[in-house]
């Protein structure tokens, strides 16, 4: 009984022993500690906002929810950018997950046009000291005037009777009606975003019809921003502990102390910034244009043709996603297809000039220079020109110089040269030229073994005539 009863307690510490060893590791693990949280990623946006600012950003905001991070951090320093990118951006900043925290930064960065939109649409606003914000009137793509300011008098007038006139009277900004519907549809937007995150409602406004601005300064004490911090690290602790609406609920913050993670555009984000390049895009066409001209004037290089074909593509894909004017494509190709047309029709140098004419205007017609950041360079410009002027004037020299040069080849080339009589022959006989037999024709008696001169070449028939007189006519004794 005694053995039973010792058998039954020793398998009892055998299984305690069991169970301890497994849930050893689990215990002696810590708990978590308060307030611990996920990393905060650091996106950067800086320069023009296009199609590669929108994938680098979305790419952004998908790790961080697939990290489980505690905020995105979006260091803004932007002249602005494309309006359809800036909405696919914002939309995605609404829908994240993950509260994102724009900061404008470092000191003397801006935030304007494009970029005043994305602040306004983060979940937390801050700004470093001597930075700013602002300008975020819209510029209609294609070069499009501007929306027209009201006259001095009618805005004192406007003002003496208690209010701003924007030039209509309905509050719509003086100008045509698509400047007035663009800038009433900025506005719209932009106070939308202003009434949802809780920020001035009227410098938004002031910000699309007035092209307004503020410092860091003048935007903390107008509640635009929530915050002002002088480095990323400041942020997050300024940050900490503040409630935000995420996805519709608050949401506490905890990015004192979390792990600052950068966060690089990968490589599809870096191929696309190149493409949508203003500058490169507008090499791309050029070099797609040269490349298919060629290719036509030597059929079969195949190389000039293949790299052509590949160039055009990307730039047309890089144009379709940047503020172009089409009139501009339109000038540039058919300046190269004039400067082509040079070297095949002697115009003596009309389509030549008229081509380079018409594909300089057509570069500086290329880009709406309004939209910031994507202009192109006016020394890119004057040196591509400089460039192919250069190119037309050297080849149309080495076409008026071969041109001059005797015929070396064909059957032109047989002019002036001598011949051998083979025979003796009145009218039609056969000569021997360039070591090749010929039917003859001559208008003088010739004997065999005559020097002979080719003056003229009729099909297949060579016209000649004697170097020196007949010492005798054919059929005389000798």
């Amino acid at each position: 009984m005694m053995a039973d009863t010792r058998a039954v307690l020793f398998g009892m510490l055998l299984a305690m022993a069991a169970w301890l060893l497994v849930t050893a590791p689990a215990a002696s693990q810590p708990a978590p500690a308060a307030g611990a949280s996920g990393p905060v990623l650091v996106l950067e946006i800086e320069g023009g906002i296009g199609p590669a600012t929108r994938e680098y950003l979305r790419s952004g905001l998908r790790r961080a929810e697939a990290e489980g991070a505690a905020a995105v951090v979006l260091r803004l320093d932007t002249p602005g950018g494309l309006d359809a990118a800036t909405r696919d951006i914002n939309r995605d900043i609404l829908a994240s997950p993950v509260p994102v925290i724009a900061w404008v930064g470092p000191q003397g960065a801006r935030a304007a046009s494009a970029g005043t939109y994305i602040l306004y649409a983060t979940h937390l606003a801050a700004m470093a000291p001597a930075t700013s914000l602002g300008a975020a009137t819209p510029v209609s793509m294609g070069g499009g005037p501007a929306p027209a300011r009201p006259a001095d008098g009618a805005d004192d007038e406007a003002e003496a009777e208690g209010g701003t006139d924007h030039g209509g009277s309905d509050g719509a900004p003086a100008g045509d009606p698509m400047s007035r519907k663009a800038v009433n549809d900025s506005v719209a937007y932009l106070r939308g975003l202003a009434d949802l995150r809780g920020r001035n409602v009227e410098f938004a406004e002031r910000a699309v019809r007035d092209a307004a601005t503020m410092t860091a300064d003048e935007a903390l004490a107008a509640g635009v921003i929530e915050l002002m911090a002088p480095d990323i690290g400041a942020l997050l602790e300024a940050a900490d502990g503040r409630t935000v609406q995420v996805e519709g609920a608050a949401t506490a913050l905890r990015t004192a102390g979390a792990e600052v993670v950068p966060v690089a555009p990968d490589w599809r984000a870096r191929l696309l910034s190149v493409l949508t390049d203003p500058s490169v895009a507008y090499m791309l066409l050029l070099a797609g244009m040269y490349g298919l001209l060629l290719e036509g004037y030597s059929p079969g290089a195949v190389v000039p043709g293949v790299v052509g074909a590949i160039c055009l593509l990307l730039a047309l894909y890089a144009l379709q996603v940047l503020p172009v004017n089409y009139a501009g494509v339109a000038l540039i190709a058919l300046g190269v297809v004039l400067m082509g047309l040079e070297f095949a029709v002697p115009s003596f140098g009309a389509l030549g000039i008229g081509g380079l004419i018409a594909l300089l205007v057509g570069s500086l017609m290329l880009y709406d220079t309004d939209v910031p950041g994507f202009g192109v360079s006016g020394r890119l410009l004057a040196g591509l020109g400089i460039a192919s002027a250069l190119v037309f004037m050297g080849a149309a020299w080495g076409v008026a110089r071969a041109r001059r040069r005797p015929v070396v080849s064909g059957i032109d080339e047989l002019l002036h040269q001598p011949a051998l009589a083979l025979s003796d022959f009145d009218g039609r006989g056969r000569v021997r030229a360039r070591g090749e037999v010929w039917q003859a024709d001559s208008a003088v008696p010739v004997i065999r073994g005559q020097q002979l001169r080719v003056i003229a070449v009729d099909g297949l028939v060579l016209r000649v005539e004697p170097l020196e007189p007949n010492p005798r006519h054919p059929g005389d004794p000798a």
